[in-house]
């Protein structure tokens, strides 16, 4: 009987703690996740980010195509940004490597034992993810511009949509890649234990970035580039009106606003539950003293 109620006040806690697990699970998980992230080959990390670049372009394919099928109406908008959701879930529930997602799962570990190796590994992960997605991004922006592969009603609202990406001034873009960057890392932060509801996580919070109009650097930079394949833009602007911008929003966003944040709050949440139990221990032994030799 004892074994038995026991099992079930273990269960007990075991839904609880899937239900709603702690700042401190949530951190080690996610933790352990950047210590694997940190230590993968750069050749995979390489593939990885190739396959992401070229996966966030579907983001913009969907777009187009659910905007081409709705007519002009100010809710037409809230309808056809579902589409720039559809990479995002390509890329994260395909475990590939996307650059804001690494501006947080990396930065823990470093936070949680700094070291020159660990930020050496930090640096190289940005970089190589980085530049792997940007070339994969562009492969699908150039694939989009110059092939027959597109339907012709769907290239007005592509067009439409690479050029609204432009209109916002360089210091605009930088702020909303700070909140873009923020909603993702939060997005990362939700993950871990989301289970099942991970695609509804997903689609909630990359829905508010695009229905937002906030930037990402990935998803935006098939959307300029497109424009710039055919010829609508200079890459100069492309560059310094929305990628730049973005990237460094999205880095502050990611790194300032979610982990420095979080691992704050993990970190007094530690020194608090120390403090308790030395406490506790201090009570408990002027009560129960040791004994004497």
């Amino acid at each position: 009987m004892l074994m038995k109620e026991e099992s079930v006040r273990e269960a007990l806690r075991e839904g609880r703690r899937r239900s709603a697990p702690s700042v401190l699970e949530i951190h080690e998980a996610i933790r352990l996740e950047g210590e694997h992230e940190l230590s993968r080959p750069v050749l995979a990390l390489i593939v990885s980010g190739l396959a992401a670049g070229l996966s966030m372009g579907f983001s913009f394919l969907a777009e187009g195509a659910l905007a081409s099928s709705l007519p002009e109406a100010e809710w037409s908008d809230l309808i056809s940004k579902l589409g720039y959701s559809i990479g995002f879930l390509i890329v994260i529930l395909g475990r590939q490597q996307l650059f804001t997602e690494n501006t947080l799962t990396p930065i823990i570990a470093l936070f949680s034992h700094p070291s020159l190796k660990c930020l050496y590994k930090l640096l190289r992960l940005w970089l190589v993810v980085l530049v792997a997605n940007l070339v994969g991004a562009t492969a699908f922006a150039a694939f989009l511009a110059l092939t027959p592969v597109v339907d012709p009603s769907i290239l007005g609202p592509l067009k439409n949509i690479a050029l609204h990406v432009l209109e916002p001034t360089a210091l605009s873009i930088f702020l909303r890649g700070i909140l873009g960057g923020w909603l993702i890392a939060l997005m990362v932060w939700l993950l871990p234990f989301a289970e099942t509801a991970r695609p509804w996580v997903i689609l909630i919070v990359t829905y508010l970035v695009g229905v937002g109009h906030l930037a990402h650097i990935i998803a935006g930079s098939v959307e300029v580039l497109y424009a710039v394949f055919l010829g609508l833009v200079p890459l100069s602007m492309a560059l310094g009106t929305f990628m730049l911008p973005a990237l460094a929003g999205n880095i502050l966003g990611g790194v300032a606003f979610v982990s420095m944040l979080h691992h704050a709050q993990v970190r007094f949440d530690g020194e608090h539950d120390r403090a308790k139990t030395t406490k506790a221990n201090a009570v408990q032994s002027s009560y129960y003293p040791a004994p004497s030799h």
